[in-house]
């Protein structure tokens, strides 16, 4: 069971660790909280955002749309690998996904096939919004890789979790394709070699 840090210990940690932060009007306090609560955290979520240019993207992913009210994350990581904090708190990002998923990233095993959407992840999971088309064709710059490992290496870094405790979209809730363009076990390669 593990509560989720501070803002400012996030903020700190995400520094400490080499990311590049933009901090997005009042973030610490831009959240769903009235929804629901946030945590008990066990994991972080990764997703691509389907858009072009990263100011509409922010602004997005801070304000969300009409059907979906921001932010719909915690941080955006732009293909120039800035991390922009538009949220903190329950953010709508994770939806509804498996429970035998969730049990797996606590227990920190290999996950089984998400084949039901049972479990609320908003409360769960940390959230991260990356730029891109999400074709499998838009590139993924190396400095945006690079700070996607970045931010969730800190985050593992601080709670004591593996790397295993990183996971998609796609791994979370049954018919979602994000991150597409490089495969989560490479994500978790890498992280795992940034915490050593």
């Amino acid at each position: 069971m593990a509560s989720p840090m501070s803002a400012g210990g996030f903020l700190a940690g995400l520094k400490a660790e080499g990311v590049k932060v933009v901090e997005v009007g009042e973030w610490e306090h831009h959240n769903r909280n009235h929804k629901g609560p946030w945590g008990p955290v066990h994991g972080v979520m990764i997703h691509h955002t389907v858009t072009k240019g990263s100011a509409q993207t922010v602004a997005l992913c801070r304000d969300g749309r009409p059907d979906l009210p921001g932010p719909l994350c915690h941080g955006v990581i732009t293909k120039d690998g800035h991390l922009h904090l538009v949220g903190y708190g329950r953010a709508n990002h994770a939806g509804l996904g498996d429970d035998d998923v969730l049990r797996a990233v606590i227990a920190e095993k290999a996950l089984p096939h998400d084949n039901e959407a049972n479990t609320d992840g908003n409360r769960h999971f940390y959230g991260f919004e990356c730029e891109n088309l999400g074709d499998g064709e838009d590139p993924w710059p190396e400095a945006q890789l690079e700070t996607i490992e970045k931010v969730c290496a800190a985050i593992c870094r601080h709670h004591g979790w593996s790397a295993r405790s990183v996971i998609g979209h796609l791994e979370w809730q049954p018919g979602k394709v994000d991150p597409r363009g490089f495969t989560m076990a490479w994500l978790r390669d890498r992280v795992r070699d940034r915490l050593k």
